[in-house]
């Protein structure tokens, strides 16, 4: 049997899923995606999903608000037995939930509870977790709490940035999609309540929130540094005497093998300036820096700053004033 599928995505995360359901038994009525979005250069960002969809010959609409009468009405008329939600952009009305025969669906990526809202894979990887995966649930107008029928996990890898995982994720993602797209279809799908006890939240991450806070432990500064990229980006300001603070991306750390005699050294300070090594103190130990960004510079090692500037135990890493 073959089900009428619309597709209600913008972010690319949807993609392979999207691309899965075109290729399978399944017809696709249509794409609904965000209206296109102009950058301050006043060019039309670029929509991977869209140009896929019209590539294929893919009907696409893109309402202001799908929650609008006419948007719904335009919805209905397609007649969908399903709606497949992935990173849309839009909270769906109860009118519109209703509208497919068997039911609207989103594809998450976090295994819920834990980490409902906007910024799961940030989250996952910003508070430490060992492992994520996506989550396919029947949507209902509590955010990201309804119901779920397919989970995959896998493992967070120890350098794995959020840009990484969500892409790995997104793989993932396609196949939870099929798999969801057959429960539904062969009246399979068992769903599952979410347990409230366990829920997490993972609301919008903010610009400000890339600003490394030093006395955290080099493992929590190693997580937040790889949740921040690729947006907003992990920073920092070094604080160099008769120097304006100079703002600095600092884009991989580990913890610190050398074994380190300063004791007194504050976080955030650099400790025993070497010419092949930046060492900085944290909460809980040293933290060496592998890769920095100076703005307008392209990414270098540690070393490769060291060459160009000295640094002395009074220059020190934190916020801008």
């Amino acid at each position: 049997m073959s089900l009428n599928i619309v597709m209600m995505a913008t972010g690319e995360f949807a993609l392979p899923g999207f691309k899965a359901l075109i290729a399978s038994e399944h017809h696709i009525c249509a794409l609904i995606t965000q209206p296109d979005r102009v950058n301050p250069r006043k060019k039309v960002h670029a929509h991977p999903l869209k140009e896929y969809a019209i590539e294929q010959g893919i009907p696409v609409l893109q309402p202001e608000s799908i929650n609008a009468p006419d948007a719904i009405k335009k919805l209905q008329s397609l007649r969908p037995d399903v709606v497949m939600v992935g990173a849309y952009g839009q909270i769906l009305s109860a009118e519109v939930i209703n509208v497919p025969t068997k039911g609207t669906y989103n594809l998450h990526a976090s295994l819920l509870p834990r980490h409902r809202g906007a910024a799961p894979i940030q989250y996952a990887i910003w508070k430490g977790d060992k492992k994520t995966g996506v989550t396919i649930f029947k949507i209902e107008p509590k955010l990201d709490a309804g119901p779920m029928i397919v989970k995959r996990e896998t493992e967070i890898l120890p350098d794995e940035t959020s840009g990484l995982l969500h892409d790995r994720l997104a793989i993932v993602g396609a196949e939870a999609v099929i798999e969801a797209v057959h429960l539904i279809d062969t009246d399979q799908a068992v769903p599952l309540l979410q347990d409230d006890s366990l829920v997490t939240k993972s609301p919008k991450i903010s610009k400000a929130q890339g600003e490394i806070n030093w006395e955290l432990s080099p493992y929590e500064i190693d997580c937040h540094i790889r949740a921040m990229q690729p947006w907003p980006n992990p920073f920092s300001f070094l604080h160099r005497k008769d120097n304006k603070p100079e703002r600095i991306l600092i884009l991989k750390v580990t913890p610190s093998e050398v074994v380190c005699t300063d004791t007194t050294s504050l976080p955030g300070y650099i400790i025993n300036p070497q010419k092949d090594l930046l060492l900085v103190q944290t909460g809980e130990g040293p933290l060496s820096i592998e890769l920095i960004q100076k703005a307008g510079k392209k990414i270098m090692t540690a070393q490769q700053y060291l060459r160009g500037h000295s640094l002395t135990k009074e220059d020190y890493f934190g916020s801008q004033s």
